[in-house]
């Protein structure tokens, strides 16, 4: 017989409120065109894309995210030293430790909560997410903040005409707590490494050290380029076109309901056609939002589906209680889907 006592936390979970951060600076498609051979109308036709954020030297990781979290707090209703668990999904964050969520948690008040980063590219959200609701359910955490942060200007490539024109900069942020019914649910998540090489950094930070320059890719003034995110365009849209609208429809199930009983769809915000393409392979009813956020903000990565779930609940477009599906999917590849009733 085990002397361990066992466990005991909330019999559910639920999100209790949202905040987002975007940079300042909007930068238009005519700042993209000038290093790529390209036109407005190409990057709207294949990406839906017409603006992108992207941050100063100040709007570091750590300051969008405190600034995201801290309307996040704000519109829980609670107080940062409640929080008991900062999770934090980035790819952008530079150093390899400590964890900027440490930072983070600091800089919001939190106390000496419980902080991590992970690294599951545009699906970290959602695992960030899956992560929260079992601290609350196990006991070990009453109240778990969840950023979703990106500075992926940082690792674009501005001469590389697949993905110059994608990226953007921003943090979301939720603040997942007790609930006494289900309003988070089951997850569906999983990876294909079998496919990693189809989004991926151009090149190691290690290769920075060993001083041969002929293994570096270089700009077209012959200096060295600075790591960027680079992708197998079309194997990506028909692998997110195709198996996410699956994800997606395994989510509902697990959650018990259909199509007809959502009011929000939330898919992360990649590209627009893919969004349009996943609208109607899920036969979406026309009463279903969908979040079409890329369109003024750009692919952020783990920040979007909080950045666009935010945006959503400020203009009105999606209210308190709404039942939405999320999906993130992205660099693994990796993905993660479930049904949440928005804050």
């Amino acid at each position: 017989m085990s002397k361990i006592k066992p466990s005991k936390g909330a019999p559910y979970a639920r999100i209790l409120g949202v905040g987002g951060y975007r940079p300042t600076r909007v930068v238009p498609n005519e700042v993209i065109l000038e290093k790529i051979d390209s036109s407005d109308e190409w990057i709207r036709s294949r990406s839906g894309i017409s603006t992108r954020h992207w941050a100063s030297p100040e709007e570091t990781v750590t300051a969008m995210s405190v600034e995201a979290s801290g309307k996040a707090i704000a519109d829980a209703g609670i107080t940062a030293e409640q929080i008991g668990a900062v999770i934090v999904s980035t790819v952008s964050h530079f150093k390899q430790t400590p964890a900027v969520a440490t930072e983070i948690a600091d800089k919001v008040g939190a106390g000496k909560p419980a902080a991590f980063d992970i690294s599951a590219g545009c699906a970290g959200f959602g695992y960030g997410l899956t992560l929260a609701k079992g601290m609350i359910v196990e006991g070990s955490a009453e109240y778990v903040l969840v950023i979703g942060v990106e500075r992926l200007s940082d690792l674009t490539d501005l001469e590389d005409r697949a993905t110059a024109f994608l990226f953007g900069d921003g943090a979301g942020a939720v603040i997942v707590g007790p609930s006494d019914e289900p309003h988070i649910g089951p997850t569906v998540w999983g990876s294909e490494g079998d496919k990693s090489e189809t989004i991926k950094q151009t090149v190691p930070w290690n290769d920075f050290r060993v001083g041969d320059v002929s293994k570096l890719p270089l700009t077209e003034q012959g200096e060295v380029k600075f790591p960027a995110i680079t992708q197998e365009g079309q194997a990506v849209f028909r692998w997110a076109v195709f198996e996410m609208a699956k994800v997606a429809q395994q989510a509902l199930d697990a959650a018990g309901i259909t199509a007809d009983d959502l009011d929000v769809f939330i898919p992360h915000q990649a590209n627009m056609r893919i969004i349009d393409s996943m609208v109607k392979t899920l036969k979406l009813p026309e009463h279903v939002t969908v979040a079409r956020d890329v369109e003024t903000t750009g692919n952020t990565s783990a920040a979007s589906i909080p950045l666009a779930m935010e945006r959503l609940l400020a203009t009105g477009q999606a209210k308190s209680g709404d039942t939405a599906l999320v999906i993130g999917f992205g660099a693994g590849l990796v993905y993660a889907a479930t049904v949440v009733t928005l804050p």
